[in-house]
């Protein structure tokens, strides 16, 4: 049991950062250093010590690794375990990242992980806006009011972020039901567990709305650690604001394209994109003939803020904010007839003028929020009545989407049939889930300009995919440089399970290099809720019978007791019940620190594959805690029953395939 990786860390974020082998080999560092140390390592001997291990050594000075810790730490005299020993190696990475210029340049300029920059600096007009907004959705919470509103000008932001409360309400401000409030802890005064679960809760759950916290943790926000608090706020924000941006939430946007093709075009832009090309939209109708690429150098002398408004809310126009010299003058006017027409705003003119990039775009979605000039004429909209409305592949692409960008790739993905058709994204997906599997000296690196260079990209991607036995009949590369849906989304599936069932795999100390299967997860699954000493069982991965929740409710309470308060939950007995239930489930898996995409239609419709992916997260999350920490005693017969299993059952491939068939007829 010595290589086992609970035994080894019992912070669920660190677990999900490593690999079982990268542990142990960290842990060999580590344990070495300590010896060098005469058996106690302090924060200030790391710089030095850590010149040793690759990628942070190799790419980092010495004094750049100091400057960090002296950044990061006020203490440098404290003796450092493995888990922390393991943050400052994250961190570093990141650092060492950024320096040779991977992921930076790349990232989309919405939702940049807030841990891509060289110096922890913040922005205090960003916080200032941020806490504003805070102020303004939050205020009224029935929690929340007795600590707001908050002071721009003090820490009390990082202060109240400590406990996790404030930012998992944020997330339900941005993405309404996301969490579910019963699961959040509320009291007054925290113990440290509490607080750590709703962290997890908080962190989980911010992925699944699509942030991205590659290299964050639960005890960056117990530290305050402001840089990385702000980082996920700011995307939080970011995804509220840009909410309404697509055209299921504001069909008018129609408006903005010409034919069937241009709309699909429109569909798969990016929310930041779209909103630049409403503007645009507008400029033109007002006679400005300049093109705004950006919210930062094209705004910033406020020329375009005033056609904008002086199009949507000519009653408010002042003929001075076009003839004065001043950009700072200009910049104020505008926010002058910002008010006037109600617009809710959170920068100054000060900042228009200085170009910053995030409050300059949350200023134009606060007017488009607002006033968005489109027509709300039927005839303009019914033309979206032609377009295929596949509400599964839809749902199914949200969970891919999020899942890969969890993964802390170089690129931000928006759309999985647009931004995967290089090949790029999914090679280096596949190099994290398989390493060493991908041959990289016959890749191309975007941008790439000749598409048969696509072409070859995503060979290799069918290559390996048949390599690692995934079922890809008459599937060619050109398939995914050409968009294919169907195709793209089974790829994806088959890739997301065997990361799921790898991971499975490793943590098993008894499975001799067994693979893990789906009967396996499934008896895995039913053995924990019989010994628990319930009745209730799944049949399979499709029983209807998992729709009321009652299964995994039972599952959450025998791995972790006391997880699931019974009082709240309801007999799933109508559609509203089945809700309420599903809900919890999500909110409790993540809370234990599952981390999981599914929505809670997904377990009312029991998905098949979502049933699956929900069950092995439980299970995945189950295995890495430390053997004394595991819930109800669980027997070497139990937990040795996966590889003992002969079945080759499995959802598999086929299952995937015909799943997809079904929803995409229905």
């Amino acid at each position: 049991m010595a290589g086992y990786v609970g035994v080894l860390v019992s912070d669920p974020w660190l677990q999900n950062q490593f690999t079982q082998v990268e542990l142990r080999s960290l842990k060999s560092s580590f344990m070495a250093m300590r010896r060098e140390s005469d058996g106690g390592l302090k924060l200030a001997e790391l710089p030095e010590k850590m010149s040793r291990l690759k990628h942070v050594g190799e790419t980092l000075t010495e004094n750049e690794r100091a400057a960090f810790l002296q950044d990061s730490y006020q203490n440098l005299d404290v003796d450092v375990d493995f888990e922390l020993f393991l943050r400052v190696y994250l961190k570093l990475q990141t650092l060492a990242t950024e320096k040779r210029g991977i992921g930076a340049k790349n990232a989309s300029a919405f939702l940049k992980s807030p841990t891509s920059t060289l110096l922890h600096t913040i922005s205090e007009p960003e916080k200032a806006s941020y806490v504003a907004h805070i102020n303004n959705y939050l205020g009224e919470d029935e929690f929340l009011k007795k600590y707001l509103p908050l002071d721009a000008a003090t820490n009390d932001l990082f202060e109240i972020a400590k406990d996790g409360v404030l930012i998992c309400k944020l997330i339900n401000v941005a993405v309404p039901g996301t969490i579910d409030e019963r699961a959040i802890n509320t009291k007054r005064v925290l113990n440290p567990w509490e607080r750590n679960e709703n962290h997890t809760l908080c962190l989980n759950s911010a992925k699944a709305i699509g942030c991205t916290v590659v290299n964050i943790g639960t005890q960056d926000f117990i530290e305050g650690r402001r840089h990385l608090v702000l980082g996920v706020i700011s995307q939080i924000i970011k995804i509220q604001l840009l909410a309404d941006l697509n055209l299921k939430k504001t069909p008018q946007l129609v408006e903005l394209v010409g034919d069937s093709t241009d709309v699909e075009e429109l569909m798969n832009l990016p929310p930041e994109k779209i909103l630049l090309r409403w503007m645009n939209f507008q400029l033109k109708k007002g006679g400005y003939t300049k093109t705004v690429t950006n919210f930062s150098s094209d705004v910033k002398d406020a020329e375009a803020y005033a056609h904008l408004l002086n199009v949507l809310a000519p009653e408010h126009s002042n003929p001075s904010t076009l003839k004065v010299k001043d950009p700072l003058e200009r910049a104020k006017l505008v926010l002058e007839h910002a008010d006037k027409m109600g617009c809710k705003r959170y920068l100054t003119a000060k900042d228009i003028v200085e170009g910053s990039p995030n409050l300059n775009l949350a200023f134009v979605a606060h007017i488009f929020q607002h006033r968005n000039g489109l027509s709300t004429q039927t005839k303009q909209i019914s033309f979206l009545e032609t377009l295929p409305d596949d509400a599964q592949t839809s749902r199914e692409e949200r969970v891919f989407r999020f899942w890969l960008n969890s993964l802390g790739n170089s690129s931000y993905i928006d759309n999985v049939f647009e931004d995967l058709r290089n090949g790029w994204l999914l090679l280096e997906t596949l190099d994290k889930v398989s390493p060493g599997i991908v041959n990289w000296k016959i890749t191309s690196k975007p941008p790439i300009k000749m598409p048969f260079r696509k072409v070859e990209n995503c060979n290799q991607v069918v290559k390996i995919g048949k390599q690692l036995k995934f079922s890809l009949v008459n599937v060619a590369g050109n398939d995914i440089v050409q968009g294919n849906k169907k195709l793209i989304l089974a790829y994806l599936w088959q890739l997301m399970r065997f990361n799921m069932l790898q991971l499975l795999k490793h943590l098993r100390s008894h499975s001799h290099g067994k693979e893990i299967t789906d009967a396996d997860i499934l008896e895995w699954a039913n053995s924990k809720v019989r010994n628990s000493g319930s009745q209730s069982r799944m049949d399979n991965f499709k029983d209807k019978k998992l729709s009321d929740g009652i299964f995994f409710l039972e599952l959450l309470s025998a791995v972790r007791p006391r997880s699931v308060n019974w009082s709240l939950v309801t007999k799933g007995s109508n559609e509203e019940e089945k809700k309420m239930n599903a809900t919890y489930i999500i909110s409790i898996a993540r809370k234990l620190g599952c981390s999981i995409f599914l929505l809670p239609e997904d377990i009312i419709e029991v998905n098949i594959k979502m049933m699956l992916t929900l069950t092995a997260s439980i299970m995945h999350w189950t295995l890495k805690q430390p053997v004394e920490d595991r819930a109800c005693g669980a027997s070497d017969t139990e937990t040795g029953s996966l590889v003992d299993s002969s079945s080759n059952s499995t959802l598999d491939d086929t299952a995937s395939e015909s799943s997809t068939d079904d929803s995409s007829s229905n």
